[in-house]
């Protein structure tokens, strides 16, 4: 049973875990339900005494922006004119008399922004970043075996905020951490993996436990090493001496036997269990890692595991889309990891601060690489008033917090920050960068520098980096690597389509793709889109909700432009068949940032016997196309930028057919074929079944059909969703950001014949069904199957 546990664990504990469980002398509760709340500030909500009978019932996450009107308002642009303001939060639990002699704490994964916490009314703390886990001891004010209330007030009445949308409130997990008083402290285990070769790797244990009794304790600290399936692979025990009210730190070395490697083809995980004995067992913690080498060189780029390879990657940002904002499902990112993967990527720069844990837990589990990034901007932006009192204590939050995850290869102090250019701005990446490597020495630091052909040499702001971050800078990779044939360089920020030139505009003479640079230098270790799924805010205009040229939209759809990519990222034959037609449907977005409107279907009757524009990406050595049984011909794909064929052909109604060759042979086909009219709803959950815990969602996937089952892009309807069964409509998303239809219905149109559903699992296990309807349309169901939870 224990074996179980273990590897149960591994898949909660990389950051704070999401569900309640215990061990010996500790337990980790749930914290997300039964809570009030009120927008708009209120005098003395954080006393006992007032009442909050008239607040709102919610459940945690949540984020209070996402849920109000957006206003046409420029000033909120950035967070996509939706509005922020003061939200109150108000919960009164049971304290059970077990608690009494236990230290008890409340861990926040993120309350956006300027929060202050309360405990029957004694205040427990203000933390003014919104993007960093933290927690506060309740013990000195809690009632054991009485009632207690705990309030939150998060103010973001100065929104828009970030330059993108932030979210509002405590959008991110809350738990309580009951402990004994001899306890391993909060993120107190640090495991390294220093040595590794086939027959052994050398496990490394950084443990703080810390002492709140009254008197010195002898601890003795035992440590076990799990494989994924239990198996017991190393152990070692340590006693020390630690004084009441101090910690104290064991170091402890395991040798595990022909390891296994993470790697992002096969993201092998492993779990430390540590058990903490004073007298008694007074406290257990597992924690997952990984054993991986990073390598990076000055002139063959990045090595992992030694083997050398290309970060192919992309920027996200922390919303989920305009259903639920900040406030993201663990089940929307798996979706969007999954497209990611599909379609090649290997790497993720959180753009631009410390993610959510369970974000960080999915790339360790599917294998994808991360740039962990701390900052925006620093004292050109929001933080500017908070930087100097509080950039320590939020970066080594996110360090502490993160650092066990394998999945993490780089951190990063910034992202274009406007000091880069002057003495101050070097001075200040330079105490970050000491910092960093003095917490956490085992990853490279970089930043994403500001597009500029040399300020970032100018007070040697560069020179600070471990790994020089360039945004849209690649016109000036080899003159930089010309003068500074030491340096690395990553692209933190690309263009979609087009490659820069000096002045940071697209490179229209060429037409040639950034991504060319990584491929044709060795010590650009990579290169990462921006972004790699269109998010929220960051707009200017009232009728575009946020940014549209990412490679997959919101919903998790992914869009044409992303066959490019498969031929870029992925090793094996890859063709796409894209039309293009400024007539689409498209938001391009911003100039720099967008694309040609193209999409994957056939169906431009108003086109019938005129040419069309058609592209063939592909990673072969030639392409054919057909037009139903017309040969167009067989073209080079050297002989085209890009890997793209671009070809002229008449339109007709049928099938735009399109083959690969290499080597003269056929190793991969495509085609287009032309849809009816639509008439069936067809509806998939994207998982098997969900878990009946209150949080869990399903995510069904809503196709129109033709009769003959053909998929339908050209003819978007509305549909009206209901659902049956312990469950909750939390909305339907369709990825387009101009929000042309409220949200919030259980009504919306189809977007080029597709939207997803998001439906909320109860807590009583059985079967949810969703059922679909629309004018001239079949009606249509699927059946969910939810797990008990327990």
């Amino acid at each position: 049973m224990k074996r179980t546990i273990a590897v149960f664990v591994i898949l909660l504990l990389q950051g704070f875990c999401v569900v309640s469980y215990a061990w010996k002398g500790r337990t980790v509760e749930d914290f997300d339900f039964g809570w009030k709340f009120r927008l708009g500030d209120v005098a003395k909500a954080q006393e006992v005494s007032f009442s909050d009978a008239g607040w709102r019932d919610i459940q945690l996450p949540h984020d209070f922006s996402i849920e109000q009107e957006v206003k046409d308002d420029k000033r909120l642009g950035a967070n996509g004119f939706f509005p922020g303001g003061i939200g109150w939060y108000r919960k009164t639990f049971t304290a059970p008399k077990s608690y009494a002699g236990k230290r008890v704490f409340v861990c926040f994964d993120g309350v956006y922004h300027r929060s202050d916490v309360w405990i029957n009314g004694h205040h427990l703390g203000f933390r003014p970043y919104g993007y960093v886990s933290f927690e506060y001891d309740l013990t000195p004010y809690l009632i054991a075996g009485g009632d207690n209330v705990i309030a939150v007030r998060a103010d973001h009445s100065n929104a828009s905020s970030s330059r993108w949308y932030s979210g509002s409130g405590i959008y991110r997990h809350v738990r309580l951490r009951i402990v004994d008083p001899v306890h391993v402290d909060l993120w107190g285990t640090y495991i390294t993996t220093p040595a590794i070769s086939p027959s052994e790797g050398i496990v490394e244990i950084e443990t703080t436990v810390r002492n709140d009794d009254q008197t010195t304790k002898q601890v003795k600290l035992l440590t076990e090493i799990f494989t994924a399936n239990g198996t017991k692979v190393g152990s070692a025990t340590h006693t020390l001496s630690v004084e009441a009210g101090h910690t104290g730190t064991f170091r402890q070395h395991i040798t595990v036997k022909q390891p296994v490697l993470w790697d992002v083809d096969s993201p092998v995980l492993y779990t430390a269990v540590t058990k903490v004995r004073s007298g008694a067992y007074t406290d257990e913690v597992s924690t997952g890692f990984g054993f991986r080498t990073l390598e990076w060189d000055a002139r063959k780029g990045f090595f992992l595991n030694g083997r050398n390879m290309k970060l192919k990657g992309v920027n996200l940002h922390h919303d989920g889309g305009l259903v639920v904002g900040a406030a993201v499902p663990e089940r929307i990112w798996e979706m969007r990891l999954k497209g990611l993967k599909e379609i090649g990527c290997n790497f993720i720069r959180t753009s631009h601060n410390p993610p959510a844990p369970e974000l960080l837990d999915l790339c360790d589990r599917m294998g994808f690489l991360v740039l962990d990034e701390a900052f925006d901007k620093w004292k050109g932006g929001y933080y500017a008033e908070y930087y100097d009192a509080w950039w320590e204590a939020d970066l080594q939050s996110m360090l502490q917090r993160d650092r066990n995850h394998p999945s993490i290869i780089l951190w990063s102090a910034g992202n274009e920050v406007q000091e880069q250019g002057k003495p101050e701005g070097a001075e200040r990446l330079g105490k970050m960068v000491d910092f960093i490597h003095r917490y956490e020495p085992t990853r490279k630091v970089t930043a994403g520098l500001h597009p500029h052909e040399s300020n970032h040499n100018t007070y040697g702001f560069a020179d600070s980096l471990d790994i020089v971050g360039h945004n849209y800078n690649e016109p000036f990779y080899e003159a930089d690597k010309a003068k500074y044939p030491g340096r690395i360089l990553l692209g933190t920020e690309n263009y979609l389509y087009y490659r820069g030139l000096p002045g940071n505009d697209m490179h229209f003479e060429s037409q040639c793709h950034s991504w060319m640079d990584v491929v044709e230098h060795d010590w650009v270790v990579g290169w990462t889109l921006w972004p790699g799924i269109d998010y929220i805010g960051e707009t200017t205009r009232f009728n575009l909700k946020g940014w549209p040229t990412g490679i997959m939209d919101a919903s998790g759809r992914e869009k044409t432009i992303a066959g490019l990519y498969r031929t870029f990222w992925k090793d094996t034959p890859q063709l796409g068949v894209a039309v293009l037609d400024d007539a689409l449907d498209i938001d391009p977005g911003p100039l720099n940032w967008s694309s040609p409107k193209m999409i994957a279907h056939w169906n431009f009757p108003e086109r019938e016997n005129q040419l069309v524009r058609v592209h063939t990406f592909s990673n072969c050595d030639s392409v054919a196309l057909w037009v139903n049984q017309r040969y167009m011909g067989k073209r080079a794909v050297a002989d085209f930028p890009n890997h793209t064929v671009e070809w002229n052909v008449p339109y007709a109604k049928g099938t735009l057919k399109a083959a690969g060759y290499i080597d003269g042979k056929e190793a991969v086909t495509s085609e287009l074929q032309t849809a009816g009219s639509p008439v069936d709803i067809a509806m998939q959950s994207l998982f098997p079944d969900v878990n009946a815990d209150g949080r869990d969602v399903a995510i069904v996937e809503v196709l129109l059909k033709d009769q003959d089952g053909r998929f339908v892009q050209h003819d978007d309807r509305k549909i009206t969703f209901t659902v049956e069964g312990d469950a909750t409509l939390v909305g339907i998303e369709n990825g387009d950001l101009r929000m042309k239809e409220p949200l919030y219905t259980g009504s919306l149109s189809t977007y080029f014949g597709r939207c997803i559903v998001i439906v909320r699992a109860g807590k009583k296990a059985g079967e949810i069904v969703l059922s679909a309807t629309g004018e001239g349309l079949n009606p249509s169901a699927v059946s969910i199957h939810a797990n008990d939870a327990k």
